[in-house]
């Protein structure tokens, strides 16, 4: 994963975001339509539409992804029922969304996520959500700060993927959500693999479900849908 230098830190401000994740109704297609007003809406109130997802095929119960982020929590979510309200959407059935918030990291106020950073998206995206153990928050600082550090380090190995780790204490089932940006699907399978060789990896206890998908145009998404 890439680093980040003090160069690249933004102005103090909250980032919200928002994965949501969507499966064709098989008793309603879906219909065909312009989604570019309803996209040009929910920026137009100051939400930026990272981008649509084709994640068929990965899942039975996925077809299509969308990530949203912005300052405010409530334009999000209006956001999401503004685009689910146009007529290519309409007729897709929810299967699972998540929110999350920039919080400083347990021991690097430096990291922030890429989509805070004006890092352009890359053409894969992964995105899981994950629970520590009940032990995690009891150990000691130093302990938990070199397996955070230890782990680190191995994702910097793969500079070309873009994380974005977000809270989301309250704001769901989950303790964080975490996703990973790369420019080919096999640079997140080699590190999701790669990562599993640290020693904070024994204080998960959750970390499904994995949605994934590659990154698609406007004009792509009558296709994945019909």
């Amino acid at each position: 994963m890439e680093d980040m230098t003090d160069v690249e830190k933004p102005a103090e401000v909250l980032g919200y975001t928002l994965w949501a994740v969507f499966r064709r109704d098989p008793h309603r297609p879906a219909a065909a339509g312009d989604l570019a007003p309803a996209v040009a809406a929910v920026e137009a109130r100051g939400v930026t539409v990272r981008g649509f997802y084709d994640v068929s095929g990965m899942r039975a119960d996925a077809d299509l992804m969308i990530w949203l982020h912005g300052n405010n929590p409530e334009d999000i979510q209006w956001a999401l029922r503004e685009l689910r309200r146009s007529e290519p959407l309409a007729s897709l059935l929810p299967t699972w969304n998540a929110m999350g918030v920039h919080r400083d990291a347990e021991f690097s106020k430096s990291h922030m996520p890429a989509f805070m950073r004006g890092k352009e998206p890359e053409a894969w995206l992964t995105i899981y959500p994950f629970v520590r153990s009940y032990e995690w928050y009891l150990l000691p600082d130093a302990e938990r700060s070199k397996m955070l550090r230890d782990h680190g380090i191995k994702g910097s190995e793969m500079p070309q993927v873009l994380a974005n780790t977000v809270a989301s204490f309250a704001l769901g089932d989950y303790e964080w959500m975490l996703a990973l940006e790369a420019p080919e699907l096999v640079d997140l399978v080699d590190l999701m693999r790669h990562l599993r060789q640290t020693d904070a990896r024994m204080h998960v206890r959750e970390e499904v479900p994995f949605y994934t998908g590659r990154r698609i145009t406007l004009d792509e998404i009558a296709e994945v849908l019909s």
